[in-house]
């Protein structure tokens, strides 16, 4: 197996072509992470379990991977526009909590559900908060090069001098004379020169909480700055993949790659990968639209959607089962489905040690591995590698029946390798045979979890209480208040 035969979707040229590193000694993967003001819900979910796998699979493949994840926790404003409240800023106001008290805890929050859902952390996860000096010196350089502009304090990036020179729009396919025909703004209504330019630095107003001294004002940042400043701290001005949500490919990443083009000289990335959304009733799941279905709702069930609880690992198969670059609906149907198909992969894989091996083998494991490594080296077809998975079930039922023969290496190859694509490459794992092997060790654990929580009630230390409920219902553990004592058991 060569590293040099997995192929990547690549947004700009509109083909598949064979990846390669173009920055030894590791593969640069960016992508854009939460904003942190509210818990993950499903859609969410999507782009941290492709690029988690993303990520194991060029582990696997012998890569040294240097995923940077980001976070962010300012300049982010309403509808993903220039104007309006920071995100953050306002939930603080809402629940009178200081910015960075609400950015510590949905981080933490975040950080939770992720480990729940199996998803590896990335190997650096920058804030956006903690890198304004780079950012601040990477709108010093756009306007030093003629292509921002200075308005009542704030800095803009002009649009249609940069498209004159260069194609703003190579990304997302948009034009921008549609862009600006479709957006045009009275004489005096808004300090921008044209619809299309967007913030480097805004100007804070007088009630806003998060702002930095900079020569231009006191403000902050613009939301797109983040990522080419940060992105390019830790990976370089160019580097190999850059992924993130199809809502992102316009105006995020189109803008991402202006500011690097006229500040470095070329495009951050050589790759873009966009993962499509997760749908409700054919609309985006998202909390714009108010639609979204949480984590902490899919693993207690209690959502009006929802017909039931749904495992972690019920979640993480369901996506998987769509290719990253396809819609996907939400149905409690399709969730059904998912948790019985992920259970019969877990209980076949339990089966494989009963098989007795034979003398002679009319079973071709290394065609099975052909097939599973053809399905991910495709751009990731996690869908197909699957299909391939539920053929070997049938082996496995097969070879338990006596109707096909495998030898005792070849067994064990199969075994092996089974394990490889199921636990380290889609990330699943299965809670039963982890509960069942490690019962006396949770049990303990969870008295003791229990008995600091019935401590913390009878202080009425509410926060300490709700939050150990919190943060176990987040790892599928769902705690039930009694009228004396509190009872615990794992989300189905």
């Amino acid at each position: 197996m060569t590293s040099s035969q997995l192929k990547i979707f690549n947004t700009l040229s509109r083909e598949k072509e064979i990846f390669t590193p173009i920055k030894p000694p590791y593969v640069g993967l960016y992508v854009c992470g939460p904003t942190v003001y509210g818990d993950p819900h499903l859609g969410h979910t999507r782009p941290a379990i492709t690029f988690d796998t993303l990520f194991r699979y060029l582990s696997h493949l012998g890569y040294k991977v240097r995923y940077v994840r980001n976070i962010t926790d300012v300049g982010h404003l309403e509808n993903d526009a220039d104007e309006g409240e920071d995100k953050i800023a306002k939930k603080a106001r809402l629940e009178q909590m200081e910015p960075m008290e609400v950015v510590q805890y949905y981080t933490d929050r975040y950080h939770d559900f992720m480990r729940a859902l199996n998803v590896k952390s990335p190997s650096i996860e920058p804030r956006a908060s903690g890198h304004i000096m780079e950012q601040l010196a990477l709108a010093e350089s756009i306007l030093e090069k003629g292509f921002a502009y200075e308005s009542n304090g704030s800095l803009y990036f002009d649009v249609e001098k940069y498209n004159k020179k260069h194609n703003y729009g190579e990304l997302s396919g948009r034009v921008l004379e549609d862009l600006i025909s479709s957006n045009r703004e009275l004489d005096g209504q808004s300090e921008k020169r044209s619809s299309a330019d967007f913030a480097l630095w805004k100007k804070a107003s007088p009630s806003h909480i998060m702002r930095w001294p900079s020569r231009f004002s006191e403000g902050f940042p613009g939301w797109h700055l983040e990522c080419t400043a940060m992105s390019a701290r830790y990976l370089g001005e160019k580097f190999d993949i850059h992924g993130g949500g199809m809502d992102l490919l316009f105006p995020h990443h189109e803008c991402e790659i202006a500011q690097a083009t006229v500040a470095h000289g070329e495009g951050p990335a050589r790759y873009w990968m966009h993962n499509n959304m997760i749908t409700i009733n054919g609309q985006k799941m998202g909390k714009s639209l108010g639609n979204f279905i949480t984590l902490e709702q899919f693993f207690t069930g209690k959502h009006e959607l929802l017909e039931q609880a749904y495992s972690p690992m019920t979640i993480r198969f369901f996506i998987l089962q769509a290719h990253y670059r396809s819609t996907l609906d939400f149905s409690n149907e399709a969730l059904k489905a998912a948790e019985k198909g992920v259970q019969r992969l877990f209980d076949a894989i339990g089966r494989i040690d009963k098989i007795t091996p034979s003398d002679s083998s009319g079973y071709n494991v290394q065609e099975f591995k052909s097939r599973c490594y053809e399905a991910l080296n495709d751009d990731l077809n996690t869908p197909i590698l699957i299909a391939q998975l539920f053929d070997a079930v049938k082996a496995i039922n097969s070879a338990l029946d006596g109707r096909v023969s495998i030898t005792k290496d070849e067994l064990a190859n199969f075994k092996e390798f089974i394990h490889i694509m199921v636990y380290d490459i889609l990330g699943l794992n299965d809670p039963k045979s982890d509960t069942d092997s490690n019962t006396e060790t949770l049990d303990g654990v969870m008295k003791l979890l229990m008995d600091i929580r019935k401590q913390a009630r009878a202080n009425k230390d509410w926060g300490t209480s709700d939050m150990i409920r919190e943060r176990l219902t987040a790892l599928g553990i769902v705690v039930k208040d009694g009228k004396e004592d509190a009872s615990w058991e794992l989300t189905p």
